[in-house]
């Protein structure tokens, strides 16, 4: 049989397979997908469900106000809550990371307009990204099967429509950034579980290194390594401590920031309490953030 027939066949075959299993998200507001991945359960990107009830759309065009279960914000992932009926959960690949050159298809039903099944393969293993939040995200799959917008939060599968990852970032050129559901098994299981992952919130927006090198140059300040204050939430951490915008956070936990990565690791590690290395103007100090114990978000 031709290799263009095969292909022919394996697309048919996943829409028929998981087909059903691969819902729409939203109704006038926004434009989204998901995929069913347990009884009453729907995986798709966060960035799809900024409100409490999302719709869902089923492959048969019933809709159902869903609810959202648990969200992780910096892998962009959430688990909906929602009656799925006798749809059937995706199946899981058991195949490890795809390679270079891996067949793959991506699923999507953009809004509930109907289903969508494209080819492609993959053209990159591993990448990596910086997420919504501003947080590295690693391991990612590049792949080369085309989407229409509204596609994020469909599932990638591969040729016998198992599980790879979730469509998530659309990068200039048309590829595609997909999230590995293999190495994110844990994480997502716990999201059908309701669990929300905890991680520390500062509550600041900041400026990577090279951009706070050309700010404190044009206003005359001395070169230092670190990353820029843009702004500070009312009544987070920061503001309590007294951090300000335009202060340059130098050290975290009693080491250099060489980078936003780098302060991200200290949040990551920090106790109930954070020692920052802060320098405004010309004047160096540390002040000490005090999180609250349930702070949840970075």
């Amino acid at each position: 049989m031709p290799p263009i027939q095969e292909f022919s066949q394996a697309i048919g075959a996943a829409a028929d397979t998981v087909g059903p299993s691969v819902v729409g998200l939203g109704r006038g507001w926004g434009l989204g997908s998901g995929v069913v991945v347990g009884d009453g359960r729907v995986l798709t990107n966060a960035h799809n469900v900024r409100r409490d009830e999302p719709t869902v759309v089923f492959a048969d065009e019933r809709r159902e106000a869903a609810s959202i279960l648990a969200a992780d914000r910096d892998l962009d992932l959430a688990v909906l809550e929602v009656d799925t009926g006798d749809v059937p959960a995706v199946a899981w690949s058991d195949a490890g990371e795809p390679v270079i050159g891996t067949a793959v298809l991506a699923l999507a039903n953009p809004g509930g307009r109907g289903l969508r099944v494209t080819l492609g393969f993959v053209s990159a293993a591993a990448r990596s990204f910086r997420g919504a939040r501003g947080r590295r995200v690693a391991g990612a799959i590049e792949h080369t099967a085309a989407l229409p917008r509204g596609s994020a939060g469909g599932p990638l599968v591969d040729l016998d429509g198992a599980l790879l990852g979730v469509n998530t970032v659309r990068l200039r050129g048309g590829l595609i950034l997909a999230l590995p559901a293999a190495a994110l098994r844990d994480r997502i299981d716990a999201l059908t579980r309701g669990e929300t992952p905890s991680s520390r919130q500062l509550g600041v927006a900041v400026a990577p290194p090279r951009v706070a090198r050309r700010l404190r140059g044009a206003v005359g300040l001395p070169e230092r390594e670190g990353v820029l204050v843009r702004a500070v939430e009312d009544g987070s951490p920061a503001d309590r401590a007294g951090l300000e915008r335009g202060d340059l956070i130098v050290a975290a936990a009693g080491r250099p920031v060489e980078g936003v990565d780098t302060l991200y690791g200290a949040l990551d590690g920090a106790g109930a309490t954070l020692a920052l290395g802060v320098v405004r103007g010309t004047e160096e100090s540390e002040l000490t953030v005090a999180f609250d114990r349930d702070t949840a978000e970075v």
